[in-house]
């Protein structure tokens, strides 16, 4: 999923009033470009991600598989997501996949495919303009395999915001990612997601994804699809997410799926 957060003072104006002022419209912009290109608890299992980074010195492991379904056959991967609240308003990111590809046509093969690493930094917050806006740098390294994923580098700089109100929760932004090597390009993603806490322990969403094409022959996609979130306990959770694909889903993907159990401590 998936652009989608932080003067002098004039005579009549106090310093904070003014700089409160000009946040609250630097913000009301990117929720407007966010929309047009495309409970606290966010981010998994959707593509869009969330403001709201892993509380400090908590944990946070998925144990998850993905994948996508398209006329050239089935890809996804299987691993662990390991998330750290290194300090205040920071987290720390890192992700081990298993990557897999089943052709239409040949053998299907796995392998180790390109780890993440990245950290999230919420610069501003609710309490102050109304929303949390954080940024997500994310670095994809080379795969650990021969036979899947990409053999080279890239990175995703994404901005995310986020508002809560009652039972319901918004967010989404998006980012482009520098994917320069082989037949890729770089590419763009833009995500927004509405979730309600239907139950205290259960949570359901709707999201819409679009992404430009990654690679020299490829296509644009756009996908809506539907998730949830089971709170079994406070230390145990379950989350599933499904999406058909919209545009040229023959060619990117008819269906994507992600399921998880969620770790917190």
């Amino acid at each position: 999923m998936a652009v989608v957060g932080d003067a002098q003072a004039v005579a009549v104006l106090p310093k904070t009033i003014l700089g409160d002022v000009r946040i609250r419209g630097i913000v009301a912009c990117l929720a407007v470009l966010v929309v047009v290109s495309g409970s606290a608890t966010a981010g998994p299992p959707y593509v869009s991600d969330d403001p709201e980074p892993t509380d400090y010195r908590h944990y946070e492991i998925y144990v998850f598989t993905d994948g996508m379904n398209g006329r050239a056959g089935t890809s996804g991967a299987s691993g662990i997501d390991f998330n750290y609240g290194g300090a205040p308003d920071l987290q720390l990111t890192a992700t081990v996949p298993i990557a897999y590809q089943s052709p239409t046509e040949g053998s299907a093969v796995a392998g180790l495919g390109n780890a993440e690493l990245a950290a999230k930094y919420r610069f501003l917050h609710q309490s102050e303009i109304g929303w949390d806006v954080a940024v997500f740098p994310r670095v994809f390294l080379p795969s650990g395999s021969s036979v899947v994923g990409d053999r080279h580098a890239s990175l995703l700089l994404p901005l995310w915001l986020e508002k809560d109100w009652d039972n319901w929760s918004t967010f989404g932004g998006g980012g482009c990612e520098i994917n320069r090597g082989g037949g890729s390009k770089n590419f763009c993603q833009a995500g927004w997601v509405l979730a309600r806490q239907v139950l205290p322990e259960f949570q359901l969403g709707a999201e819409i994804v679009h992404q430009t094409a990654d690679t020299a022959r490829g296509h644009p996609s756009t996908s809506i699809g539907v998730g949830l979130r089971y709170d079994v306990s406070d230390n145990f959770h379950l989350l599933g997410y499904a999406a058909p694909g919209l545009q040229h889903a023959a060619q990117t993907a008819r269906w994507s799926w992600y399921a998880s159990v969620l770790f917190t401590f």
